[in-house]
């Protein structure tokens, strides 16, 4: 597989020079809208999230509506899975969202659907200080159906107290291979008696065999919205899991539940598993449930395989529907979520670092220690030399979904890592193809 990478421009790709845009001035920033005319508007706003984004939401959407007399928001959020079903029913019902979060998967098939605004014709919402490379994650046919909700990127984070009591000593993470990791976590297992596993990341998501395969040289999503992945890289990806837990450094089968998405209800916290990758901007949230003592990592492979896997890849998306019956007051909403300084001192970094330069400079003063190692970690991420990212395919829903299924017979061992990857293609390709 071709090598694809994009020599001389990492920083402004990966991060919009969010992080290094030293001394700008914060002019037209945290100004406002100016009011709704013509009476009130309630406006509809739907997001993916947990209670902890829901009280920071909140409170940024308080500040909106203070700026913004005449227009309130009433707020829903979900959590993972139940949040594309719903959202799915509100679109199909003729009843959809006014502003709404959009997953990179469902992006390009809304928007050939026609159920998107294009945002760039709504004056309402200043692009001027969003780098090009980050509106292209959103842009479909030169139009633009979607801003990434923050720049973020995975990692791996480890719970140190349980492995300064186990003895164990955590790889240097720069350096570090997926057989350095899985020896880590075997060891961890072994060390504590089989109380606690070493490992406890998912499978079953997309973002691990994207950045998977990217080391690999290959593209799981391509430029013209294909399937790139091979067979062999994710065969070799559920082979990893299989391995790993015959050698006792991850969980037996059926050994998570869904108890929900949340950091607090997750295993780390539990302290039933060591280590587990996570969006790195919710590493303050792992950190606090687990205890205080969980150190935030790069990704295994990214110095020991052909290239590195991490790229611009936003997780979510903000868009406004074209059926909005206030659109106006949707864009103003739209607005203030990307370029105002106040709103966004209410929600930091939850949703990854700010897409506008000037807005990210603005909160770096407001910052937690845990928060601040998570932008240094992605601005010591953005000076490598990084691959593209491009807008996922019509039919990506069902990649995710196929991956999901999949992982489920591969761990339980109904289906052998070869015969999953076999049918993953096929199912992928036919959904994407269709």
């Amino acid at each position: 597989m071709k090598k694809t990478t994009t020599a001389g421009m990492p920083r402004r790709m990966f991060l919009g020079a969010a992080v290094t845009a030293a001394g700008l001035a914060l002019s037209g920033c945290g100004g406002g809208a100016a009011p709704a005319a013509g009476g009130n508007v309630e406006l509809n706003f739907v997001y993916w999230g947990d209670a902890n984004r829901a009280k920071m939401t909140d409170a940024a959407i308080k500040v909106f509506e203070e700026k913004n007399p005449g227009i309130t928001v009433k707020s829903e959020y979900q959590d993972s899975g139940p949040y594309a079903d719903k959202l799915a029913t509100r679109f199909a019902g003729g009843n959809p969202p006014d502003v709404l979060n959009m997953a990179n998967r469902s992006l390009l098939e809304y928007a050939q659907r026609g159920t998107l605004a294009d945002l760039r014709s709504m004056p309402e919402l200043d692009l001027a200080n969003i780098p090009d490379t980050i509106q292209s994650r959103g842009e479909v046919d030169g139009k633009l159906y979607g801003l990434a909700t923050g720049v973020t990127t995975i990692g791996m984070v480890v719970n140190k107290t349980i492995t300064d009591q186990a003895g164990v000593t955590i790889p240097d993470d720069k350096t570090w291979s997926w057989e350095d990791y899985a020896k880590f976590a075997t060891e961890v297992t072994q060390k504590t008696g089989g109380k606690v596993y070493g490992a406890g990341y998912d499978v079953a998501t997309e973002t691990g065999p994207i950045l998977f395969a990217r080391q690999r040289g290959e593209d799981f999503y391509t430029k013209d919205n294909k399937l790139g992945v091979s067979e062999e890289t994710i065969r070799d990806w559920f082979q990893y899991s299989v391995d790993l837990r015959e050698a006792g450094g991850y969980p037996p089968a059926g050994f998570f539940e869904q108890i929900g998405g949340s950091a607090a209800q997750s295993y780390l916290a539990k302290g039933t598993v060591a280590s587990q990758i996570i969006p790195i901007n919710n590493y303050k949230a792992y950190n606090e449930a687990a205890g205080g003592n969980v150190v935030l990592l790069r990704m295994p492979g990214e110095t020991t395989l052909e290239c590195r896997g991490y790229s611009a890849d936003p997780s979510m998306l903000w868009s406004i529907a074209a059926k909005s019956k206030h659109p106006k007051e949707a864009a103003k909403l739209l607005n203030f979520l990307v370029n105002d300084a106040d709103g966004a001192a209410e929600t930091l970094t939850q949703r990854g670092v700010p897409i506008n330069p000037e807005i990210a400079e603005a909160i770096k003063p407001k910052l937690s220690k845990d928060d601040t190692a998570f932008v240094d970690m992605v601005a010591a991420i953005q000076e490598d030399e990084l691959a593209p990212a491009y807008v996922y395919p019509k039919g990506a829903s069902v990649v995710a979904d196929t991956l999901k299924q999949l992982a489920t017979e591969v761990e339980f061992g109904r289906i052998t890592p070869a015969d999953a990857a076999k049918t993953f293609l096929e199912k992928s390709n036919a959904a994407i193809n269709k």
